[in-house]
């Protein structure tokens, strides 16, 4: 081979790499219009190429945005519109996708081949379509995703919720802990009276306030008190409720924890803050199963019934439980039966207090 032969090979590879590559790239880039029988795999390869710059369609043309064809002009070929609708006036002679947009069909219009909406509505108004016409109203390959990222959305909002609660039942443990003990104790001990008073309490909260409001506006002093009234109770409505519902979470802790130390359980020091996070994470499974099933159309419904009846019952009696025990101050319901200062371990050997009869200390064995 001559010198000059061997100078001549690569530039006649990368002429051939040019006349190739193009085919092959433009392959990779055209969406076929041909058939329309599977719209599911169709939206699917529609999806990955419709943010390519060189996409083609086969016999036809792509059109970006709006696609108006006027009433008597005929287009020839197939027609791929990508975010935009499509209105047919006149006549269409192949198959049209319309992609995220609707499809007007006036009177007039005619399409001699199929039609597929992906994403958007059919509005016929008299045209024609010779073939089969098919709308997709969510995409299988892009609800997939959507569900996911929905899934993981709602996932990290009970996260957040349970959380926070969680942090605030802390600050009560370690702020307000005879209050949320009292409360706690009169939602073991009187259940269905704190239901009752929460029931009740939740039926009188707004006439109570609105006949209050209404004696203030009698009196000129009285006008200017009227929005402290208002932000008064309800910070104290917020303040029962949460506290309340927190105390509902402690005495669920409490009660599930003894029941595994009576069953012999090793299970450590119980307290207070055990007593919360037991609590909170059966309220939080309450609606992780919401969150896991709520996609489906009639469980995921039914779930969410249930989860929110749950947690106004919960706050129901949070709320009943902190009104009969005014707060965390007074004990009547809470089962004690003595005073809190009166149970400690030389109460039996005392003189008469509290209404405790006294005994006699036994006596000592001699040695």
């Amino acid at each position: 081979m001559s010198t000059g032969d061997r100078r001549s090979a690569p530039g006649s590879l990368v002429l051939v790499c040019l006349l190739v590559a193009p085919p092959a790239l433009a392959s990779q880039s055209e969406a076929d219009l041909s058939s329309l029988d599977n719209p599911v795999r169709l939206e699917a390869r529609l999806r990955e190429l419709s943010g390519a710059p060189n996409l083609t369609v086969p016999g036809g043309r792509v059109v970006r945005g709006d696609l108006t064809i006027p009433e008597g002009a005929t287009l020839t070929g197939h027609r791929l519109v990508l975010d935009g609708s499509a209105m047919v006036r006149g006549t269409l002679e192949g198959n049209l996708v319309v992609l995220d947009g609707d499809l007007i069909l006036e009177p007039s219009g005619v399409v001699t081949g199929e039609a597929l909406v992906i994403g958007g509505r059919v509005r016929e108004r008299g045209g024609v379509v010779h073939g089969e016409l098919r709308s997709l109203d969510r995409s299988v390959a892009a609800a997939q995703p959507r569900l996911a990222a929905r899934i993981v959305t709602r996932l990290a909002g009970l996260v957040g919720i349970v959380g926070s609660l969680t942090l605030l039942g802390f600050g009560m443990v370690m702020f307000a802990h005879p209050q949320l003990e009292t409360v706690s104790e009169t939602v073991s001990h009187s259940m269905m009276r704190s239901l009752l008073t929460g029931l009740v309490a939740q039926v009188l909260i707004l006439p109570t306030v609105a006949i209050l409001v209404t004696g203030l506006v009698l009196s000129i002093v009285g006008i200017l008190v009227v929005p402290f009234v208002i932000l008064i109770a309800g910070l104290l409505i917020l303040a029962g409720t949460l506290g309340g519902f927190l105390a509902v979470t402690h005495a669920m802790g409490e009660t599930r924890l003894r029941r595994r130390m009576a069953a012999g359980e090793r299970v450590g020091s119980p307290n207070s803050y055990r007593y919360i996070l037991l609590g909170m994470t059966g309220f939080g499974a309450l609606w992780l199963a919401w969150v896991l099933v709520g996609w489906v159309p009639v469980a995921g419904t039914l779930v969410l019934v249930a989860a929110g009846l749950a947690t106004w019952l919960l706050a129901t009696v949070g709320l009943g439980a902190a009104v009969l025990s005014r707060g965390g101050v007074q004990p009547v319901f809470a089962g004690r039966y003595l005073p809190q200062e009166a149970l400690t371990d030389e109460y039996l050997w005392a003189t008469p207090r509290y209404g405790v009869d006294a005994v006699k200390r036994p006596k000592q064995r001699e040695p």
